[in-house]
């Protein structure tokens, strides 16, 4: 609303932003009058914004008729650089401390001839911890690392008492545990205060972070199930060990009467297990057991008012299935609807499961996040395993980054963290929970689909992918029309053969199978709701986005085709003038080849945070994440309204699916090696990872092109190889502490922030993004590298594979026009827990790298193969 000639306000406290309205309400007067000058955006714009977008040059070609001779989308694509398309408002989104942007406009006259000089005036927020521009609400203060006793824990209470002072009511949350600080509801007056507080370490609202799957909370409903592979051919990870080990689910909470959490034959309750069970209105302490030994939850700050139940069961799905996938038990007869039958399983079968509700249906506080890694510090787990995160459009810098802070902390006190890339994919820098001392994971497919073909003309098949339930008949009785030619008189023609809603006329789509495109990735579920409710009785998408990823339709007959088998159905449609075709009811295939595959949607790298560290395309390991069968909520003889029986397992999609297969494979290896760090355990999972599919040639993107490391990072999990690493990187807290200084923290600042450390550390004088590369991480990036001058990388190898001497010979592949020399080529150990230093030099032989260039290198004996990906650059 407009407050008489004041400023523009909402309806409610708060003050609007660009979020909010754009550059302002519209002035009927202005626009005839454009202040003389104007932003053209042309047709190369719209184009170049396409290109970053992700469509290639052919797709282009289709949408635009303007399309210049000759034009071919950049070389170096990013939806960063949507920014400078000469558009009339700036949006720069992945700005990293201290990193620079260079953005340009060009301006029109259209004032008429004569000189005008404009003047310049500049709008900026300050560098504070809580900007001017933020306003009340509620904000979490970040203090750093916490501590039993001294300046940091009195700074803690003295701002805690003196914000509850002043309103009763303000605190949500405060943290005591591995991390110091609170959340409160505060003025903007008060945030920009508390963050001026040289104990305060940022100071900044709460966000919410989504859940990682590949459907949305509405429609998870309709949600697919995922076969999963994950444990060890071996048996080993059941032994008595692995028992011992906690892995702590932040999630949706969890559904306690699955079979996949039965606790028979299980020993006692560990003794290292300091947490407790909460009770709630539909949730006992009995709903815990030595399976589920412990459950807590967490209610956002807007959440109590909405009459959300604060509980730890899980009323949406989500955080059942990964907690079954990291950690549960054997249950024969595992299905969807009698689909991917067989034995559901676990990745860590012996291990216990601690239980952090997190998420609503208003999505996950980050407030309730810090809550959640502050209490599982202080409960004893093991690992902690997280599949949701923040869109890649919003990634924060890691001070300000609940997930980051949690994780930086936990690893701390020895806790391995996992966390999902998040589901962008396939744009570059889109992976999110990209800090070093986080295990990311990206989604891979699996050697298993589900087919739903297409029949059409004389019995002519093409093979299709989803999940339906629905029986149309086998033989191709039923009328069939491209969307587009059901375009609705007024509407465009690119909505309708989408079929986006209200573009096509009912009357010629009832009672036929609808032929819809793809160009705009829209939800499929979407197109087939508007199909359906213009009473066609069935849909065929044409899509190559989501190959490997099957969408569950239920009852509705759809499925999802290629483009190139869509070639011979069009040319079917444009042959005859009475088309027929029918869809059949999903089949599954096993022993798919090829696979893995890089998941369409996983979200890919680098970093846009931080590039030096190879945090790939999804940032350092790739596992299984599409269609994985997993438990579901649903108890004995629950119906749904149409009379079929809740499935107790569901397939799913998404690096929600794939973090939990690392965090199983994290447990097996904390039982195996109770006294490795974080660091070891996530380099013997990445040093051991495969690059091959199951054709034995190298793993390929959706679309088919070669993966790099900014696809799946190090590689596809081993289950196998992992438990005898041979060597390990062991990434130290003065790694972390000197990553800190080339992000461009002070030393005042880190200080806070770490427990750990030690007297007379400082950062180096000349710290800078660029030197990211040379902490000890089990991968090296290595950008700005311009010219012909070279870079120096240090790297040190931890033998852990016990006593007597081996020696491991080295292996180099690198791309041409780039030179990379290790010395020495060769490293001897004579002792367990023996470390050896090698030297990479970097040296481009051309004088600038027209791209990304990605190689590995490799020690090796008959016994190991301890493989470091690299990336260089240019950029």
């Amino acid at each position: 609303m407009i407050k008489g000639a004041g400023e523009i306000s909402t309806s409610g406290p708060l003050q609007p932003t660009v979020y909010d309205y754009g550059a302002g309400e519209i002035s009927t007067s202005g626009p005839l009058q454009p202040a003389g000058l104007v932003y053209e955006t042309a047709t190369i714009d719209c184009l170049n914004f396409l290109c970053h977008h992700g469509n290639n040059t052919s797709t282009i070609k289709v949408i635009f008729k303007d399309v210049p001779a000759g034009f071919a989308c950049p070389k170096d694509l990013s939806v960063d650089l949507m920014s400078t398309i000469n558009y009339p408002s700036i949006a720069v989104l992945n700005l990293a401390r201290n990193q620079i942007r260079t953005i340009n406009r060009t301006l029109t006259n259209v004032a008429g001839d004569g000189a005008a000089t404009y003047s310049l005036t500049i709008e900026a927020p300050n560098e504070s911890g809580a900007d001017e521009g933020e306003k009340d609400g509620v904000y979490i203060v970040y203090m750093g690392a916490a501590t039993a006793n001294g300046s940091s824990k009195n700074e803690h209470a003295q701002l805690l008492s003196s914000v509850l002072k002043r309103r009763k009511n303000a605190l949500v949350h405060s943290y005591e545990h591995g991390i110091s600080g609170f959340t409160a509801r505060l003025s903007a007056a008060e945030a920009q205060s508390i963050a001026k507080n040289p104990g305060v370490v940022s100071v900044f609202p709460d966000p919410v972070y989504h859940l990682h799957t590949t459907r949305s909370w509405d429609f998870l409903k309709y949600g697919t199930d995922v076969k999963i592979d994950l444990s060890p051919n071996s048996d080993s990870n059941l032994s008595s060990r692995g028992y011992d080990v906690i892995i702590g689910i932040l999630d949706t909470g969890i559904w306690p009467e699955s079979k996949s959490f039965s606790d028979k034959d299980m020993d006692p309750i560990p003794s290292s297990w300091k947490g407790t069970c909460v009770e709630a209105r539909d949730f006992n302490s009995s709903n815990c057991n030595r399976k589920i030994i412990g459950a807590r939850s967490y209610n956002g700050p807007g959440d109590d008012d909405d009459g959300l139940v604060n509980t730890p069961r899980d009323m949406n799905g989500h955080g059942t299935h990964v907690a079954s996938t990291a950690a549960g038990i054997m249950v024969p007869g595992a299905s969807y609807h009698g689909l991917a039958s067989g034995t559901a399983k676990g990745g860590s079968l012996g291990s216990r499961i601690a239980v952090y509700r997190i998420c609503t249906p208003n999505g996950c506080a980050g407030s309730s996040i810090l809550a959640a890694f502050s209490d599982a510090i202080k409960d004893g787990v093991d690992i902690l395993s997280l599949s949701l995160g923040s869109p890649a459009s919003r990634i924060s810098d890691f001070k300000e980054d609940p997930i980051a802070i949690g994780a930086f902390h936990a690893v701390e006190n020895g806790i391995t963290v996992v966390c999902s890339a998040g589901n962008d994919g396939p744009s570059e820098k889109t992976v999110s929970n990209g800090a070093p001392w986080i295990l990311t994971v990206a989604a891979t497919t699996i050697d298993r689909r589900f087919e739903s073909n297409v029949v059409f003309d004389k019995n002519k098949v093409i093979k299709g992918e989803a999940i339906n339930f629905a029986n149309i008949g086998k033989s191709p009785v039923h009328p069939l029309i491209y969307a587009k030619s059901a375009k609705k008189a007024g509407a465009d023609a690119r909505d309708a053969r989408n079929c986006n809603p209200d573009s096509m006329d009912g009357k010629k789509i009832k009672g036929k199978i609808v032929i819809c495109d793809n160009d705009e990735d829209i939800n499929s579920y979407y197109k087939m709701n508007e199909v359906r409710n213009l009473e066609g009785i069935g849909a065929v998408l044409v899509s190559d986005k989501t190959n490997g990823d099957a969408s569950d339709f239920d009852e509705f007959p759809m499925t999802v085709i290629r483009s190139k088998d869509a070639v011979e159905i069009f040319a079917y449609l444009n042959s005859t003038k009475n088309p027929v075709a029918t869809i059949l009811p999903t089949t599954v295939v096993s022993q798919y080849k090829p696979a893995p595959a890089i998941a369409y949607f996983s979200s890919r790298g680098p970093s846009s945070i931080s590039r030096n560290i190879l945090k790939a395309k999804p940032p350092d390991i790739a596992a299984p994440g599409s269609n994985i069968l997993a438990a579901w909520t649903a108890s004995d003889g629950e119906v749904t309204d149409e009379g079929r029986e809740i499935p107790k397992f569901k397939i799913m999609s998404g690096t929600s699916m794939s973090c939990p297969h690392v965090s199983g494979m994290a447990a097996v290896l904390k039982s195996h090696y109770p006294s490795w760090s974080p660091s070891a355990i996530k380099s013997a999972i990445m040093t051991t990872a495969s690059q091959i599919n199951n054709m034995k040639a190298p793993i390929t993107t959706e679309l088919g092109a070669i993966a790099t490391a900014y696809d799946y990072g190090a590689g596809e999990m081993s289950t196998n190889r992992a438990l005898q690493p041979g060597l390990v990187y062991e990434t130290t807290a003065i790694d972390y502490l000197y990553f800190l200084c080339y992000h461009g923290y002070n030393i005042s600042t880190i200080k806070v922030i770490s427990k750990d450390v030690p007297a007379g550390f400082a950062c180096p004088k000349e710290s800078e993004v660029n030197m990211i590369s040379n902490i000890n991480y089990p991968s090296i990036a290595v950008f700005n590298l311009t010219g012909k001058h070279s870079r120096n990388i240090t790297r040190t190898l931890t033998n852990v594979a016990g006593d007597g001497t081996t020696t491991y010979s080295l292996t180099i592949e690198a791309p041409i026009g780039l030179t990379v020399t290790v010395r020495p080529t060769s490293l001897q150990f004579t002792k367990n827990g023996q470390r050896l230093s090698y030297h990479i030099i970097f040296t481009p032989t051309v004088s600038s790298l027209q791209k990304d260039m990605f190689g590995s290198i490799t020690w090796r004996t008959k016994k190991f193969n301890v493989r470091t990906p690299f990336v260089a650059s240019s950029r």
